[in-house]
């Protein structure tokens, strides 16, 4: 029995050859590696990250185990996984996909660089491989997760957009570890499929700091499976279309899973970074436009009468949040709550989340006066795949009935379309991230030194490379 054509095709595309892809997708996954490295350096400094990092230390010391940025301790291959995408994940820094689906790419490269230096550490011909094979091997798992969002809508009937995580890295851990056989690959995303996670640590009340472990725990799943198809064990054929009990009947509603966008390096392409503001991204450019209204407001707080912010349907659903707030994992995606700490800050870091500062009374106070609504303008174009824009709009009025300009912002700092004007930003934010960390300036030093030289980087061995990390 051949396998549901979702996986067949997925499969396929993980075991192609990886160098058909254009020059600014490599560029830009060169970007993504070094942002998120600088993320998960820095989320090392971080008490409650490290806690978690070591639920998955496998004990594993001395030349044998893959190595995790930032930790001297070696861990098994699925457990050093999780443990490099918790780090990455865990500041909501990282890199960013939005369509009918949303999610971070960059959750994967915990896989790839975990399946590569195990494989160097298994003194496997397929192990040999530089940091230049590993752009190719992110390449696949961003385009399969993210062309498995532009036209499926998980998120509507509950399940977590960890789930594509888990089958993109399955994908690629299978391509990785088997040579890329096509037989094993299919069965081992057959499994992905059916271990769908439900999003309930994302919203309201429950909201909670699974959702900074949750692709750990996904690429863990991921890396597992990957082995047993490789070890022979037999996948699920109908995994996504069996009657009654198959993902689409069970999961999704009886509707089918789409995969109709040809898979090559669209996703890598368009990719968006956060730059400058660790928050939730459908409120990035929100930020943008509170940042500018800053210096009119800051002086006149007494004087708000309602803050008007016009936004896209999907940040309606997200991140639109009245009333408590329980801690920093609810704060980061509470639209108000950003634009609050930007209108009174003229900026937004990851700080501004923690207790201490939203004890700040002025922040409720500014939140209480908010008015949110969909501008379905916004969400038209958030839809199409030519432009993609995240639009926020956001005004001030005061007592007196006097407005503050309407500043309308369409598309934030780490879109393609600013790309250009994002790459210093991108230097600066590693450069505050390598530094702002526990280790000594040396280290720091080290990192920066190696990462100045890109062309230099491609050619080293991905063993090498988590080494000196």
């Amino acid at each position: 029995m051949p396998y549901d054509d979702v996986i067949a095709k997925i499969a396929a595309y993980a075991c192609e050859d990886g160098n058909q892809v254009s020059d600014e997708a490599r560029r830009n996954a060169m970007l993504c590696l070094k942002d998120s490295i600088g993320c998960a350096l820095r989320a090392n400094s971080v008490e409650d990250c490290l806690k978690v990092m070591q639920v998955w230390d496998g004990e594993l010391d001395g030349s044998y185990g893959v190595r995790v940025p930032g930790l001297r301790q070696r861990m098994p291959v699925a457990q050093a996984a999780a443990a490099i995408t918790t780090a990455v994940r865990w500041l909501d820094f990282n890199d960013t996909w939005l369509a009918k689906e949303w999610g971070h790419p960059s959750d994967n490269i915990g896989t790839v660089l975990a399946v590569a230096d195990h494989l160097g550490n298994e003194g496997s011909v397929r192990g040999a491989m530089t940091v230049s094979d590993a752009l190719d091997w992110m390449i696949k798992a961003y385009e399969i997760q993210g062309v498995l969002a532009l036209e499926n809508a998980f998120n509507r009937v509950g399940i977590d957009h960890v789930l594509l995580v888990k089958v993109a890295s399955t994908a690629v851990a299978a391509a990785m570890l088997s040579g890329r056989n096509e037989k094993v690959v299919s069965a081992a995303v057959s499994h992905a499929w059916l271990d769908a996670t439900l999003r309930t640590y994302r919203h309201g009340s429950t909201t909670g700091s699974r959702k900074s472990w949750a692709a750990g725990d996904a690429v863990e799943r991921a890396v597992k499976f990957a082995m047993l198809a490789n070890f022979g064990v037999d996948g699920c054929q109908e995994a996504l279309t069996a009657s009654g009990w198959g993902f689409q009947d069970v999961w999704f509603g009886g509707q089918e899973v789409v995969l109709d966008y040809d898979l090559g390096c669209y996703v890598m392409e368009n990719v968006l970074f956060k730059v400058r503001y660790p928050a939730e991204f459908h409120g990035q450019t929100a930020i943008e436009a509170a940042i500018t209204l800053h210096p009119d407001v800051v002086g006149r707080l007494s004087e708000v009468r309602e803050v008007r912010i016009r936004t896209q349907e999907a940040a309606m659903r997200i991140i639109n949040k009245k009333g408590t707030l329980h801690n920093e994992a609810d704060r980061d995606h509470c639209i108000q709550y950003m634009t609050a700490v930007a209108l009174l800050n003229g900026d937004v870091k990851s700080e501004d989340y923690e207790d201490s500062a939203a004890a700040d009374p002025r922040i409720d106070e500014l939140r209480e006066k908010m008015v949110v609504a969909e501008d379905p303008e916004y969400t038209r174009d958030y839809m199409n795949p030519d432009s993609r824009s995240i639009a926020n709009s956001v005004q001030v009025v005061f007592n007196d009935g006097t407005l503050t300009n309407a500043v309308e912002v369409w598309y934030p700092l780490g879109h393609r379309k600013r790309r250009k004007e994002a790459i210093p930003w991108l230097a600066r934010k590693f450069e505050e991230n390598v530094r702002h960390t526990y280790w000594n300036g040396e280290y720091a030093s080290k990192v920066l030194d190696t990462f100045s030289d890109l062309d230099a980087l491609l050619d080293q061995p991905v063993g090498e490379f988590m080494h000196w990390l």
